[in-house]
């Protein structure tokens, strides 16, 4: 029975449709291995060829808040989990400043591999990810998401707006909305 329901959720998944799954009922289970195991075995741009190891995502997978930063930098790059070097501890700090632990939010990238030289991503990079960084966010189903840094929110809201505009306001990413603080 959990093979034929992995296997519907991933043909829904490869159509684009989001399957329903309530929140108390979500888990590590199929969904997130089959969408970590593609982040894996991507190869549908250029930084497949320079990475060490994709940077999936970290956290609690019902976390109410979700994190999302622009690409793995270097130490990223090579443990496997965002936001680990200096800008990782700064918002480790500001997590802790709302009350919570690292491990109540789910932390994750627009990139899924560090760009060169920790250049911005090009916009087809972005583009190449953005189907794993939505099923992400349709899997979490966050209350409120934040995205860290202006490049993070012009790719996760298809804005070239600048950053400075689009605070303060509610903006929907999916077939939701958040404010973008």
């Amino acid at each position: 029975a959990d093979s034929m329901e992995a296997r519907r959720l991933a043909i829904l998944d490869a159509m684009g449709v989001q399957a329903y799954v309530p929140r108390a009922a979500r888990s590590a289970g199929p969904d997130w291995a089959m969408l970590a195991a593609s982040v894996r075995e991507c190869r549908l741009c250029g930084l497949c060829e320079t990475r060490t190891q994709t940077v999936f995502g970290t956290g609690d997978l019902r976390a109410r808040l979700m994190v999302i930063g622009e690409a793995p930098g270097a130490e990223e790059d090579r443990q496997g989990e965002p936001f680990v070097g200096r800008a990782g501890q700064l918002l480790t700090s500001m997590i802790r400043a709302l009350g919570l632990r690292r491990e109540d939010v789910f932390i994750a990238n627009v990139l899924k591999c560090r760009p060169p030289d920790n250049r911005d991503p090009k916009p087809s990079e972005a583009a190449s990810c953005r189907r794993f960084l939505e099923r992400q966010v349709a899997l979490v189903n966050p209350t409120l998401v934040i995205a860290v840094g202006r490049i993070a929110a012009q790719n996760l809201l298809a804005t070239e707006t600048p950053i400075a505009k689009l605070r303060g306001k509610v903006h929907s990413f999916g077939a939701q909305a958040w404010p973008v603080v």
